[in-house]
């Protein structure tokens, strides 16, 4: 079977199952198991395809097509510019979370100690220490599966000022940071299940459960992060798009300074940082 057969093979495919990116989707899949770009489709399309690929990619495609994620079966993600390793036990990194990084960057100052709280993959602590000098950091995750990812990750990027922490919140975190800096589960608990099954059926639900109206961890964290920030030093938050008040309110409420929202680029509340004050 040609290169070109074979990916419209697996467009088809998905198309039946109403995978809502078909043809983007079967095409990165073949290119991941041929190690192909995206030149090859249209340049070297009538090339023939191994027949232990095709069997490895169809057998991706039938998982794409139950609605395993995609970044699940390449076992990648590219945030921040830089490629991530993920699995079923971690979130798969998306670009609203850029926003969080991006906002933080802005207040990054060369030697600060960042803690990641919900560190999942590490992405966002990893990329602060990436595109900044001298820092170091801690990600704490409740989930050890989740922790080890991390680690692969930061062995990859070369990131060795980093450790990461299995802790419930801050119950193990010991030190104190210049910037904290976390995307926690915000999700309400009754919405869950109103969720794409990409999310829904196979992304860690501990990772999406924010309780009964989103806000659990929001809560904690307010209470809890105070005790390990130095004074003027910042906390951000991602949050849901409706969550930007309940969750200013929150930090205000913990003595929070500069209490601030930040859209994303279609206009949603994204995230929510302050800082704690030095007296």
């Amino acid at each position: 079977m040609t290169y070109r057969d074979l990916y419209e093979e697996g467009k088809h495919a998905l198309e039946r199952e109403n995978i809502e990116e078909a043809a983007l989707d079967a095409r990165l899949l073949l290119e991941a198991v041929c190690q192909t770009t995206r030149n090859d489709l249209l340049a070297h399309g009538e090339r023939g395809v191994e027949e232990g690929n095709a069997a490895h990619y169809r057998e991706w495609i039938a998982k794409r097509g139950s609605h395993v994620p995609l970044q699940y079966l390449t076992g990648v993600q590219e945030f921040m510019g830089l490629a991530f390793a993920v699995d079923e036990n971690v979130l798969v990194p998306r670009q609203d979370t850029e926003i969080l990084v991006e906002e933080a960057m802005k207040n990054l100052h060369d030697g600060y100690r960042i803690l990641d709280m919900c560190t999942g993959s590490g992405c966002i602590l990893l990329s602060l220490l990436h595109y900044s000098n001298g820092c170091s950091g801690v990600g704490a995750d409740i989930s050890g599966a989740a922790l080890e990812v991390a680690k692969r990750n930061a062995q990859a990027l070369g990131e060795k000022d980093v450790r990461f922490v299995q802790s419930d919140l801050f119950a193990d975190i010991e030190g104190m940071f210049e910037m904290i800096v976390s995307n926690p589960p915000y999700i309400c608990s009754d919405v869950i299940e109103t969720l794409t099954e990409e999310v829904r059926l196979h992304e860690p639900r501990a990772a999406l459960d924010g309780g009964k109206d989103g806000l659990d961890f929001y809560r904690r964290m307010a209470a809890e992060c105070p005790k390990h920030l130095c004074g003027g030093g910042m906390l951000f938050l991602e949050i849901g798009y409706d969550q930007g008040g309940a969750v200013s309110a929150l930090l205000e409420e913990a003595g929070f300074k500069g209490v601030m929202v930040v859209q994303d680029y279609v206009g949603l509340d994204r995230v929510v940082y302050g800082y704690k004050p030095s007296v």
